[in-house]
């Protein structure tokens, strides 16, 4: 792959006073909301999990509808941060809301956010709590296990990381990832946080692979269907890649678990990946001509410009991009050999807070040619109008602290070799004749 590069506070919403429940019409709770929650809330607003209340019962809601309104007509909440104009839509992890689900929540709050009748709710769901691997419920227990030393997070303070290496022994034989699990501690684990990398090295084969990566709101990976990604036999380095942030509060001797569940013994993927690959927007991490590009004036913008040749065929399964607290957007666009322009995702209100990871439907995952150029535009907004900007006083220059700047994304893919790009190709032509024909 060629890398070639180019440079070129929360608004108050006013919320109807509430009517009586007793003269409320329209969407209840129990028949109308509740299942809305389940669906797309809860995972996060329930007990144990990470969410600030618990959104489950009609008792926990009903103080917070006058903010539930608000974040969800303003598509705060929950986190879902693709434009939903343009590029592909099909995603395995959808939970945003519908338009008709957030026109039910807001007439459901307008009309004094009425309970309904309790035998209206739709059965509970028994959420693990968020101390056990969230994989569990479709693959077991993980087959491997690894953790990082202990390190204590300060209760205030800027960015800090931590990059232990742990002494591993190995697996006795080759074995095929189907998927991994990063796993911070709970409770107090999952606030601090932000995101992490893990990677399995061994020296002396100059083998390595990636055996997870995290955001806030993107903990897991499972690969496609017949693709794998490998683990050689014998011993190894782990090496952990941890970035905390403080929340005011000392996490004593926290340790981040990373789980990773193989392919059963024997098998052997029909395609070979790498999972998330980094392509770098704004160059190198610590030196560079493209690093030094990075300078986003008081009270100005910034839009970057990169491009990647594949110099392969290939199949992009995800889409993840990382900024700092200056991001407002990232878009990754296809330019085909023949010259012809697919914007494939554009994320439009990106929010540092977050580091979702956008998986593509199987039928939507984009198959590039050999030749393909992947583009990058990359948007800092270092204004007042930028809702989590620390000052915009400050120049923002190039680093890895949160207030600093960068930029690269992380996009999911697999090689193909020119025949198998070829079949899938043609498969997809023909699911697409067959469905204009219906």
């Amino acid at each position: 792959m060629k890398r070639v590069s180019v440079l070129v506070a929360a608004v108050a919403v006013a919320v109807p006073v509430l009517a009586s429940p007793a003269l409320a019409s329209g969407p209840t709770f129990s028949a109308d909301v509740a299942p809305i929650f389940q669906r797309a809330c809860q995972r996060c607003h329930q007990e144990t999990g990470i969410g600030p209340m618990s959104l489950v019962t009609y008792d926990e809601v009903r103080p917070w509808v006058r903010q539930i309104r608000d974040r969800v007509e303003r598509r705060i909440m929950p986190p879902w941060h693709i434009d939903r104009t343009v590029g592909i839509q099909a995603f395995k992890n959808d939970f945003s809301l519908t338009d008709a689900e957030i026109d039910t929540v807001v007439r459901w709050v307008d009309a004094g956010a009425p309970e309904g009748n309790p035998a209206d709710l739709p059965p509970p769901i028994d959420w693990p709590p968020a101390s056990d691997w969230e994989l569990d419920s479709m693959l077991g227990q993980p087959d491997l296990v690894v953790s990082s030393t202990p390190y204590t997070v300060t209760a205030n303070g800027q960015d800090q990381w931590w990059n232990p290496t742990i002494e591993f022994e190995g697996i006795p034989e080759a074995r095929w990832i189907k998927a991994a699990e990063f796993k911070p501690s709970y409770p107090l684990g999952v606030r601090v946080v932000h995101h992490g990398h893990v990677r399995l090295q061994q020296p002396e084969d100059d083998f390595v692979v990636r055996l997870a990566g995290m955001g806030v709101g993107k903990r897991w990976e499972v690969l496609p269907e017949g693709v794998g990604k490998l683990v050689q036999p014998g011993p190894a380095q782990v090496r952990f890649s941890l970035h905390y942030f403080p929340v005011g509060e000392t996490v004593e001797d926290d340790v981040v678990e990373v789980g990773v569940w193989f392919h059963p013994r024997g098998y052997q993927p029909e395609r070979v990946t790498e999972g998330e690959v980094r392509l770098l927007i704004d160059g190198t991490f610590t030196s560079g001509p493209r690093a030094r590009d990075l300078i986003i004036p008081p009270h100005g913008y910034l839009t970057l410009e990169h491009a990647y040749v594949m110099d392969r065929p290939v199949m992009l399964h995800s889409y993840r991009p990382h900024m700092h607290m200056r991001g407002s957007g990232m878009s990754m666009e296809a330019i085909y050999p023949d010259g012809t322009r697919e914007l494939l995702s554009s994320v439009n209100r990106y929010d540092h807070n977050w580091q979702i990871q956008y998986i593509y439907e199987d039928h939507v995952q984009p198959l590039l040619p050999k030749g393909t150029v992947l583009m990058f535009h990359s948007h800092y907004d270092n204004t007042v109008n930028n809702p989590i900007n620390p000052d915009p006083d400050q120049w923002v220059l190039f680093g890895a602290r949160g207030v600093d700047e960068m930029s690269h994304a992380w996009v999911g893919m697999t090689y193909l070799e020119e025949e198998d790009f070829a079949h899938l190709a043609a498969e997809r032509e023909a699911a697409a004749a067959s469905d204009n024909g219906r």
